[in-house]
């Protein structure tokens, strides 16, 4: 009785407020969550892309930097056109692979087979085509098994072979013979 697992007998009031406050628990958490990943964020955007201190700069300058983030967008386009063509390409391999496989699994449809009767010369014939001449007779190449007969004593009545030497009828025999 002591292995049986014992149930909790809480109150369904008591249940409802636990659930109550580890509903709250968790919507705290996430919350928690969702401003850790927006301060990350904030994080790698600031070691990416540093700030721009345009105050003070020449004209020359102001071109220079131009110049330099001219460049900078157009590697980062370069880069998003050559995984668009890649993305593009795998997805037009994958969808003629998929076509392939429905026409070929179309093509070959297995049929139901019939059973066929056939005999044993003629599933020979047929696989062995002009080969074949002889007749086999493969029920005589079997052998045989001879089943041994139990000895089966005849089952007669006790009482006959009893009365039958004991008593009169039995002496009776012996003085006649």
């Amino acid at each position: 009785m002591a292995d049986a697992p014992k149930k909790c007998k809480i109150s369904s009031s008591r249940r409802l407020g636990l659930k109550i406050r580890l509903l709250t628990v968790a919507a705290q958490m996430l919350q928690e969550e969702k401003e850790e990943k927006v301060k990350e964020r904030e994080v790698t955007l600031a070691e990416r892309v540093p700030c721009l201190n345009l105050s003070g700069l020449s004209l020359q300058e102001l071109q220079d930097v131009c110049r330099d983030l001219h460049h900078k967008i157009e590697v980062v386009d370069e880069e998003h056109y050559d995984i668009g063509l890649k993305v593009f390409k795998s997805e037009k391999e994958l969808n003629d692979m998929m076509m392939k496989i429905i026409e070929l699994q179309s093509k070959f449809k297995k049929p139901t087979l019939k059973r066929v009767k056939i005999s044993a010369e003629a599933m020979l014939s047929v696989l062995l085509g002009s080969k074949h001449k002889e007749c086999f007779d493969f029920k005589a190449n079997l052998k045989t098994v001879k089943k041994e007969e139990e000895k089966k004593e005849e089952v007669t009545d006790w009482r006959k072979n009893v009365e039958a030497m004991s008593g009169m009828e039995g002496r009776k025999k012996l003085f006649d013979a």
